[in-house]
């Protein structure tokens, strides 16, 4: 699969050969349903917490008498049905985090750069640079190529001033080719690979 890449200003810089076995896939919904569940999963805190009747500080002296008073039995004022008593069955603090075999998420990632690649939503460009850390020319420079709603992937080290000029300019993402993952290309409307970043992808599922 050839396609063309170009600079930051749009101009024409050649062509690039992409490796049909990570962009040429069939995609399939059920493994990156499956990659970006897992994904979420690990970033989901598990901070949630309701008190139990244990945890309430409450007397823990009976109501009322057991019998002779017409009413139901109760114990404790901490029991759930009453108004200050514990959560039943309440959110705990958890680990929502689960097991994913590496080659599905190998798998994965895979199948959402051949997901942009069929839709034509993937652009190369040479190199992610900038001679200095200003928002307005990058914005002169996506609005060129027509990017609103982007993912960037660089490589192993991104340009600073690129990195900086970037942090402000809303619905585009910039990360390092370490950081790539199936969650943020497919959030994204089009994927922007660096040269660098194709060379290291295929390196790293060669």
């Amino acid at each position: 699969m050839d396609l063309k890449i170009t600079t930051l200003g749009g101009k024409d810089a050649g062509k690039v050969k992409l490796s049909e076995e990570i962009f040429g896939l069939d995609p399939r919904e059920d493994i990156l349903q499956r990659v970006v569940r897992w994904q979420l999963a690990k970033k989901q805190q598990g901070t949630h917490k309701a008190k139990g009747r244990a945890e309430i500080a409450r007397t823990g002296a009976k109501m009322y008498k057991q019998k002779g008073t017409g009413r139901a039995r109760h114990h404790s004022a901490r029991a759930p049905q009453f108004r200050g008593g514990g959560k039943a069955h309440g959110p705990v603090v958890r680990n929502h985090e689960h097991e994913l075999p590496k080659k599905v998420r190998a798998l994965g990632l895979k199948h959402a750069l051949s997901a942009k690649a069929k839709s034509a939503s993937i652009i190369v460009i040479d190199e992610l640079k900038l001679a200095e850390a200003k928002t307005k020319t990058l914005a002169a420079n996506l609005e060129t190529l027509g990017l609103t709603n982007a993912l960037v992937i660089g490589g192993a080290e991104l340009d600073q001033n690129f990195k900086l000029a970037a942090t402000n300019i809303p619905n585009i993402d910039v990360l390092p080719i370490q950081g790539i993952n199936v969650y943020d290309i497919l959030r994204r409307g089009t994927l922007v690979l660096s040269k660098a970043a194709v060379e290291a992808l295929e390196e790293r599922f060669k």
